[in-house]
């Protein structure tokens, strides 16, 4: 089942990429008038040096998993970045990370928490694959959400980006951070294709969601780097926070993401989210438990 998705979603992000690219843009000649947008899968074939049939075989997830060699040239015919290369690659099964499901209410060792807590104020989380919430700090909490009060469908960071209007208010460049989170997680689930978690959590977001809808059936794929968030906040006004995002040894499927203020006037403002809790706005309408 899992070979079979994979497959499937091969053939979608080949279809995708094909059809944003011109023969101009590949150095061939525009030919007759084209009844779709894009590239021919025969142009394709051609430019990647294999069978027509082969690569429809390909867009149709059939036929067996093509060599790294066919993947090199599937990647110079079609223009595709590194991350996107890499995409590739996880869809064929050549990076595949054999990570185990996490078991219901699976949390972290102390002494994680304990350093979570010795970063404030400096907002931090620890997340896994999904992007399900493990565990945060004061500051984190302050800054976003009291997560511990949200129902555990809801404790997800791709669900706060797209389902609640603070979390919007809090990014002064929302749309950007949309765009980057969905082609990061698109990446991820590549490696993890079948798994009942990520289904469930796409299905979830895609029908809730048109913007995430239309994020997602772009196809785009980015690997996670560092980058600066820029947010306002009623206790802080502006500030600039860098996520750094670090693998925790030892936790299976969880990341240690951390925002370090991006300038000294950021840094100044942080300790102001532990004098002021305005977490509340975040909260679902189902309470939950008490604060932490």
């Amino acid at each position: 089942m899992s070979d079979l998705e994979r497959r499937k979603e091969l053939g979608r992000f080949l279809r995708d990429r094909r059809a944003r690219l011109t023969p101009q843009a590949v150095g061939l000649p525009p030919g007759e008038r084209r009844r779709t947008p894009g590239l021919r899968r025969e142009e394709v074939a051609q430019l990647t040096h294999i069978s027509a049939t082969w690569y429809t075989w390909l867009e149709q997830g059939r036929g067996a998993r093509p060599s790294l060699a066919v993947l090199d040239g599937l990647t110079r015919a079609l223009r595709l970045g590194p991350d996107e290369h890499d995409h590739l690659l996880a869809l064929c099964g050549y990076t595949d990370v054999l990570v185990p499901e996490p078991s219901a209410g699976a949390g972290v060792p102390l002494a994680v928490q304990t350093m979570l807590d010795a970063l404030n104020p400096i907002p931090a989380y620890v997340i896994n694959l999904r992007y399900d919430v493990l565990a945060w700090n004061d500051a984190q909490r302050a800054f976003a959400v009291d997560y511990a009060r949200l129902p555990a469908g809801e404790r997800n960071t791709l669900w706060l980006l797209f389902h609640h209007p603070a979390m919007r208010r809090r990014l002064l460049d929302w749309s950007t951070d949309a765009d980057a989170m969905v082609a990061q997680f698109r990446a991820i689930t590549a490696r993890h294709v079948g798994r009942p978690d990520f289904i469930e959590l796409l299905a979830r977001l895609n029908s809730s969601s048109e913007e995430f809808r239309t994020r997602w059936n772009q196809h785009e794929v980015r690997a996670i780097a560092p980058r600066v968030k820029q947010c306002r906040h009623p206790s802080t006004g502006r500030i600039d926070l860098e996520a750094v995002t670090m693998d925790l040894i030892g936790t299976p499927d969880a990341r240690l993401v951390a925002f370090i203020p991006a300038d000294p006037a950021s840094a100044a403002r942080l300790p102001l989210l532990l004098n002021r809790d305005h977490s509340s706005e975040l909260v679902g309408a189902g309470g939950g438990q008490p604060p932490r």
